[in-house]
């Protein structure tokens, strides 16, 4: 099996290379297409005459035939492996140095590779920090960078890099706009899809080394004994590539497949439950990673439901793993349906009493933002609001809000902005990313999740942006002192084209969507004002739902006088939730940066802004050229059409299209009703929409009954 799973990718990677084939996206960044520069592939040639590897691990293994396959792709010419090199010149020669790697600082997943007597060096602390250095070499050549005098160092600032599925045992995927589940749970654990292999090829090229296999409104169905073979046989496949597979559990398992008459974690019964449990799937799955969970969130079953705290849950669940290497992540996602509340404060009214109370083995997993996965979020009040607490920064790489797979929108940005934000915990400095890699607070655990935009299209994400969004996640995840411009920069050399003049018009026009995006959905700090239930396109009447906080209106509070929800002292004065530092930065609408200006403020209509517009012109300023920016993203991208395979290229083109009949919709719905408020004309110079409120209605009608 083995054998001819690597026969097929080898056909798959060489075969998809040859002249006239046609690109399907599925190689994804691990093209490896012959370099056509005859010059330079000779200068790469001298380099890389043989890989050698000693050592027998199944991950050196992999990393070498990793080598071997990118090399035999790019350079054009067979590239023999060694168990011994002795005595060889112009080769790469893979190396565990674990006295190396510790003297360097380098950690148990660090790199180094260097030009050493005419070889070139790939080193390591362990087989894994191996394997990372393999693609990072691969890196350096589907980039076109030179190999001459080579000393690469590089370790990753978090330790634990991780993707969440959201997917379900009937093969569905919440918020996947990518086709169904890749897991195929009713052929497995007999038949392995060799999309898992290549799953975990694209994981470990960029640093990832976990994976939760299931939905967080998670099925009990995974801890049975039929299932945990499933799974065990998916943590075979992704074992080589140094990813270990998590599981989300649900809460009232131990009554619903355990037999118990309670879930409370505080009852002896329960804590056997999950003690044998546990037990079992490490029998199962030895180096399994550990459990994610939510609870007492959206209508999931938790320990409040006995009177309990989240703590009492994740402690209860950190006990059960016992002297098991594994973590219980459990996520900060609460709210209560409050209609007098505000949702923004939910999350930290719930967990900073909890703060030092969690067992060393517990993280709470945090998400970026206060809300929920907004196109522009303020960074949650939590990080740096909790030293005594380790926790994980949660991010959303599928497009649940922001245009599913028909808008372009490249999310390292949005992630750089989180990362990036100064939570001023332990005074300047105090950045988000410093917080979650532990160094704020000197914590020796740390974590990142994103929650996977994948799925069985043959390209995996649907639209081929969103396959940027998986890379950048996990260089960032690596290293977040990276640029959003040079990761952009970096997959697309390896995805489209070398190009250089190209490569700088596509990484430009990525750089740009978001905050297109955000112009004509959300401008000036409005949020949550999308179709209910699918969170598709604009809904920003909407004013009855199951629960107020899943309304509309609950958020943007426009009326006669304004627009936009007070946090400050006036208001709900969630804005206290954060440092002063951070206050005074966002608490004065006067001087607040225009994007996070409706997130704090109540603005009359006819308030000046520091862009000298006043709130209405400012909001229909920004729709209309935010609409009219898709257009400036379809000549970009027809501009580098010459370089780009003309498949990927024609399917961008046409999402291109359609995202500007949707910006459109946008546009037009969101000015017509809020216009209904501040009773302004459409300011010059430009034009009313041509349809009426009623008419946006109605499509957004259609599209709820998708």
């Amino acid at each position: 099996m083995a054998l001819r799973t690597s026969l097929l990718l080898l056909c798959l990677l060489l075969g998809a290379a040859l002249p006239g084939r046609a690109d399907d996206g599925y190689r994804l960044w691990l093209k490896y297409n012959l370099i056509a520069d005859a010059a330079q592939r000779k200068d790469y040639q001298k380099a890389a005459q043989f890989v050698a590897v000693s050592g027998q691990s199944a991950t050196l293994k992999v990393a070498a035939e990793e080598l071997q396959t990118g090399l035999q792709g790019l350079l054009g010419q067979s590239v023999p492996m060694l168990s011994d090199a002795k005595g060889k010149k112009g080769g790469i020669i893979l190396q565990v140095d674990a006295a190396a790697a510790d003297k360097a600082g380098l950690g148990p997943d660090g790199y180094r590779i260097y030009s050493d007597k005419q070889n070139l060096i790939i080193s390591g602390r362990r087989d894994v920090a191996v394997l990372y250095g393999a693609f990072a070499l691969l890196r350096q050549l589907t980039t076109r960078r030179t190999l001459n005098n080579l000393n690469i160092s590089s370790a990753p600032k978090i330790q634990h890099r991780l993707l969440n599925h959201w997917d379900n045992p009937n093969g569905t995927v919440e918020r996947g706009y990518a086709g169904s589940s890749i897991w195929k749970w009713y052929e497995l654990p007999e038949t392995i899809d060799p999309r898992y292999r290549d799953y975990a090829r694209a994981n470990a090229s960029i640093g990832i080394n976990g994976t939760v296999i299931n939905n967080v409104n998670a099925s009990a169905r995974y801890l049975t004994a039929e299932y945990l073979q499933k799974v065990a046989a998916l943590a075979g496949v992704l074992r080589p590539y140094g990813i270990r597979v998590y599981l989300s559990v649900f809460w009232a398992a131990p009554k619903v497949i355990g037999g118990l008459p309670t879930s409370d974690p505080l009852d002896p019964r329960v804590k056997q439950w999950w003690t044998s449990k546990t037990d079992e799937v490490y029998k199962a799955i030895p180096d399994f990673g550990g459990f994610l969970v939510k609870a007492n969130s959206e209508g999931e079953p938790g320990p409040q439901d006995y009177g309990r705290t989240h703590a009492d849950g994740a402690n209860m669940l950190a006990a059960a793993l016992g002297n098991h290497d594994g973590l219980v992540m459990w996520r900060a996602f609460v709210y209560k349906a409050d209609p007098k509340g505000d949702r923004f404060k939910a999350a930290s009214e719930e967990f900073l009493p909890l703060d030092g109370k969690f067992a060393p083995k517990v993280l709470v997993q945090v998400k970026n933002g206060p809300i929920d996965f907004q196109a522009r979020e303020p960074f949650h009040p939590l990080f740096g609001a909790m030293p005594r607490t380790p926790l994980v920064l949660e991010v959303q790489l599928t497009q649940e809000y922001l245009g599913f797979a028909t808008h372009a929108v490249y999310l390292a940005p949005l992630i750089k902005e989180v990362l990036d934000a100064d939570t001023y915990a332990k005074g300047q400095g105090s950045t988000v990313a410093r917080v979650i890699d532990g160094s704020v607070d000197k914590h020796s655990v740390s974590g990142m999740a994103g929650v996977a935009n994948i799925g069985s299209d043959r390209n995996w994400t649907g639209h081929l942006i969103g396959q940027a969004n998986w890379y950048a996640y996990g260089r960032l995840a690596w290293d977040y002192a990276l640029t959003s411009k040079a990761i952009a920069e970096e997959w697309t050399r390896q995805t489209l084209t070398t190009e250089p003049q190209a490569v700088q018009t596509v990484a430009g026009l990525m750089q740009q969507t978001r905050s297109i995006y955000v112009r004509y959905t959300t401008p000036l700090g409005l949020h949550h004002i999308m179709g209910e239930s699918i969170h598709y396109g604009p809904q920003p009447w909407l004013e009855r739902s199951a629960r107020p906080d899943w309304t509309s209106i609950y958020y943007h509070r426009a009326d006669s006088v304004g627009l936009g929800f007070d946090r400050t002292a006036r208001g709900s004065n969630a804005l206290a939730l954060y440092k002063p530092e951070v206050q005074k930065m966002w608490g004065n609408a006067q001087t607040i940066a225009p994007d996070y200006l409706l997130w704090f403020h109540h603005v009359p209509w006819q308030q000046r802004l520091s862009t000298g517009r006043t709130l209405w012109d400012e909001l229909c300023q920004r729709y209309y050229t935010g609409a009219d920016s898709v257009l400036w993203l379809q000549r970009q991208w027809a501009a580098v059409q010459p370089q780009v395979d003309p498949v990927l290229h024609a399917d961008v083109a046409a999402r291109l299209l359609t995202q500007h009949k949707e910006a459109l919709w946008w546009r037009d719905a969101c000015v017509l009703y809020f216009q209904t408020y501040s009773r302004r004309p459409i300011p010059a110079p430009f034009a009313p929409p041509q349809r009426t409120l009623a008419d946006v209605k109605r499509l957004v009608d259609l599209y709820q009954l998708r």
